[in-house]
């Protein structure tokens, strides 16, 4: 995967004295849970990691894969929010009143709106299997889509056994660098669906009134997601979200054997987040950063955009020094869509490791005609294949 030149690189002027840089590690709040994260998601730094790889039971957690797994199929069309799911007879025996529920009635017809509402604000174990029989016919079927996204986003350390995170003896786990993932791509990939679905603080089904447990509702600005989760194997686990004047932050706490302890140490940890570090932007979003040569196509390049504003997070009061580069297996083949994901913007920062952020195709390439490949062909021979 060639890197292609150094697009940028930057330290801001500041404008009058700069504060003194604050330690982060020395603000660090409290945080007792044996495996937490910290994202900066406009730059992809991790602000803070303990254990991130390390497997563990998700219980209710899962259920944010299966709400990305419908969000994929109504992206691609194949799902419609107004279709409709029946709870069958062995279904309702099987999950009526088991865990948290939205009472869905035995041969009930629901849709697909109202099911993604009931797991994702009510956590709804019943929902759960009515939608993944519905879309898959079966929940191996549904579990089995569930895996293949999960390979897609490049989750290497999960694997999905139930559509709802009930106990099935440890074969459904994940970890919290995939979590930070597979909760990027959620509200990256899926913008409209995730705040319309997202960020509800309560929900009414069948005349019952259930409220969300996520710990930052009602006390943390800016917070609209994702995912609480319990059961007596995992303990009381989080993946929260919060979104502040264009930076968002996505944390994992998991372990806990308190849910006051979750829910203080969740709410002072997310403060941290924002109080010790800075956002400073470095493009926005659909900014045009250079071009990728292309083979087999109507045209011999594609320009490369970002999909979203990045930007640099820096301990507060410190000026950041950075640069840019592009890097993507090359050259990329045709027929290519617009959107497509084939490359990757390299930043690199003195003292901070590598991030790698997504880059995208700025327009579509078709697959090319005769004329097209013996134009390919004579740039190989001559040695310019590899170059716009």
């Amino acid at each position: 995967m060639p890197a292609v030149s150094v697009l940028a690189q930057g330290a801001p002027a500041s404008t009058g004295a700069p504060a003194a840089p604050a330690s982060p590690e020395s603000t660090m709040p409290q945080v007792t849970a044996p495996i937490a994260m910290m994202v900066d998601v406009n730059s992809g730094r991790v602000l803070f990691a303990r254990d991130p790889h390390r497997r563990f039971v998700p219980a209710s957690l899962t259920k944010i894969m299966t709400s990305y797994v419908a969000f994929e199929l109504i992206k691609a069309g194949k799902l419609r929010l107004d279709q409709k799911f029946v709870m069958r007879p062995e279904t309702f025996h099987k999950w009526h009143g088991v865990g948290s529920t939205m009472f869905l009635g035995n041969n009930s017809s629901t849709s697909v709106a109202d099911l993604l509402e009931g797991i994702v604000t009510v956590s709804a174990n019943d929902a759960c299997v009515v939608l993944a029989e519905g879309i898959a016919g079966s929940v191996p079927g549904f579990t089995a889509m569930m895996n293949a996204e999960a390979k897609k986003i490049g989750m290497r350390d999960s694997h999905y056994n139930t559509p709802n995170g009930w106990m099935d003896q440890g074969e459904t786990y994940v970890s919290a660098a995939d979590l930070v993932a597979l909760s990027t791509a959620l509200i990256t990939r899926h913008p409209d669906l995730y705040k319309r679905f997202y960020g509800h603080d309560h929900a009414t089904f069948n005349g019952i009134a259930q409220e969300n447990h996520n710990p930052l509702y009602g006390h943390t600005p800016g917070a609209d997601g994702v995912k609480t989760g319990f059961t007596g194997e995992a303990g009381y686990g989080f993946v929260g979200s919060v979104e502040r004047g264009g930076r968002r932050v996505i944390m994992v706490v998991a372990g806990y054997g308190r849910p006051n302890d979750r829910a203080d140490q969740s709410r002072t940890f997310v403060e941290w987040a924002f109080s010790a570090w800075d956002s400073r932007p470095i493009l926005t979003a659909g900014a045009k950063v250079g071009q990728a040569v292309v083979q087999g196509g109507s045209t011999r390049q594609v320009g490369l955009v970002t999909p979203r504003a990045y930007a640099l997070a820096v301990p507060h009061g410190e000026a950041p020094r950075y640069t840019l580069s592009i890097r993507y297996k090359a050259p990329l083949t045709a027929p290519i869509v617009k959107g497509q994901e084939v490359a990757s913007l390299i930043v690199r920062a003195p003292g901070q490791p590598i991030e790698r952020l997504p880059l995208v195709t700025a327009d579509g390439v078709a697959a090319g005609g005769a004329m097209d490949r013996l134009r390919d062909g004579f740039l190989a021979m001559t040695g310019r294949g590899l170059h716009p």
